[in-house]
């Protein structure tokens, strides 16, 4: 399994290889399309993301002491940014989860090409995934 910070140079890499951002943008929904659909009982209110201007579900589950997450959005490239931080976080234990730096984010540019409101709706769902992170740490106590 690879480290969270081998997984964010891997993902920096990829988008090292555009320089132009609408190539960027084109990966995000690639990503995004790629992502498994969330299964529709886990789209429920509780699993809605607050601080976000389109819908995310995000589901966590806790399987052998790592953290699995699964999330599902109804924007596509909001989609490809939280299935960014789904294969940089997910299948990692909450120690690791909440002692990572997700510095991949200003690497590839997403914080500057991102709208306000978008850049709003990432640091939401970062919080909740370190939110789970730090619920599931408590429960293992």
């Amino acid at each position: 399994m690879e480290t969270i910070n081998e997984l964010q140079d891997e993902i920096i890499e990829e988008f090292n290889g555009f320089d132009d951002w609408m190539d960027k943008y084109q990966l995000l929904i690639d990503l995004g399309n790629e992502q498994e659909e969330l299964d529709a009982k886990y789209k429920t209110d509780d699993n809605l993301i607050d601080g976000c201007q389109s819908r995310v579900w995000l589901q966590a589950d806790l399987v052998d002491g790592k953290i699995i997450f699964q999330a599902e959005s109804d924007a596509l490239i909001v989609k490809g940014i939280i299935s960014l931080l789904i294969k940089v976080v997910s299948g990692h234990t909450p120690d690791e989860i909440l002692n990572s730096d997700l510095y991949f984010i200003e690497k590839i540019g997403l914080k500057e090409h991102l709208s306000p409101t978008r850049s709003n709706g990432l640091l939401a769902m970062v919080k909740q995934m370190r939110m789970y992170a730090l619920a599931f740490k408590a429960q293992q106590g």
